[in-house]
Protein backbone atom coordinates (compact mmCIF):
# COMPACT_ATOMS: atom_id res chain seq x y z
CA UNK A 1 0.00 0.00 0.00
CA UNK A 2 1.23 3.37 -0.83
CA UNK A 3 1.03 6.09 1.22
CA UNK A 4 1.53 9.69 0.58
CA UNK A 5 2.13 12.04 2.97
CA UNK A 6 0.90 15.30 2.44
CA UNK A 7 -0.12 18.82 4.12
CA UNK A 8 -3.23 20.36 4.45
CA UNK A 9 -2.73 23.18 2.17
CA UNK A 10 -0.58 21.19 -0.76
CA UNK A 11 -2.38 21.09 -3.69
CA UNK A 12 -4.20 17.93 -4.69
CA UNK A 13 -2.29 17.88 -8.24
CA UNK A 14 1.25 17.56 -6.21
CA UNK A 15 -0.51 15.15 -3.81
CA UNK A 16 -1.39 12.79 -7.31
CA UNK A 17 1.90 13.66 -8.90
CA UNK A 18 3.89 11.99 -5.51
CA UNK A 19 1.39 9.25 -6.11
CA UNK A 20 2.20 8.35 -9.36
CA UNK A 21 5.54 8.80 -9.44
CA UNK A 22 6.00 6.37 -6.19
CA UNK A 23 3.61 3.75 -8.12
CA UNK A 24 6.07 3.69 -10.65
CA UNK A 25 9.15 3.49 -8.62
CA UNK A 26 7.25 0.66 -6.56
CA UNK A 27 7.09 -0.99 -9.98
CA UNK A 28 3.43 -2.73 -8.95
CA UNK A 29 2.23 -2.40 -12.50
CA UNK A 30 5.36 -4.80 -13.91
CA UNK A 31 4.69 -6.99 -11.46
CA UNK A 32 1.04 -7.77 -12.06
CA UNK A 33 1.91 -8.11 -15.79
CA UNK A 34 4.70 -10.57 -14.91
CA UNK A 35 2.33 -12.32 -13.18
CA UNK A 36 -0.61 -12.23 -15.79
CA UNK A 37 0.64 -15.88 -17.16
CA UNK A 38 3.43 -18.08 -15.97
CA UNK A 39 6.56 -18.64 -17.82
CA UNK A 40 8.72 -21.63 -17.68
CA UNK A 41 11.99 -20.62 -15.75
CA UNK A 42 13.62 -22.56 -19.08
CA UNK A 43 12.03 -20.27 -21.60
CA UNK A 44 12.60 -17.02 -19.11
CA UNK A 45 16.68 -18.60 -19.14
CA UNK A 46 16.47 -18.62 -22.95
CA UNK A 47 15.58 -14.97 -23.55
CA UNK A 48 17.73 -13.42 -21.03
CA UNK A 49 20.42 -15.45 -23.10
CA UNK A 50 18.60 -14.06 -26.18
CA UNK A 51 18.81 -10.64 -24.98
CA UNK A 52 22.48 -10.79 -23.80
CA UNK A 53 23.81 -12.31 -27.56
CA UNK A 54 21.66 -9.44 -29.39
CA UNK A 55 23.31 -6.55 -26.74
CA UNK A 56 27.11 -7.98 -27.21
CA UNK A 57 26.49 -7.99 -30.98
CA UNK A 58 25.54 -4.32 -31.01
CA UNK A 59 28.03 -3.56 -28.88
CA UNK A 60 30.76 -5.15 -30.92
CA UNK A 61 29.51 -3.03 -34.16
CA UNK A 62 27.87 -6.28 -36.14
CA UNK A 63 24.40 -4.73 -35.73
CA UNK A 64 23.62 -1.16 -36.10
CA UNK A 65 20.96 -0.19 -33.05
Amino acid sequence: MLIIDSKDCENIDKALKKYKKKFEKSKTLLQLRERQAFVKPSVKRRGEILKAVYKQSIASGKIEG
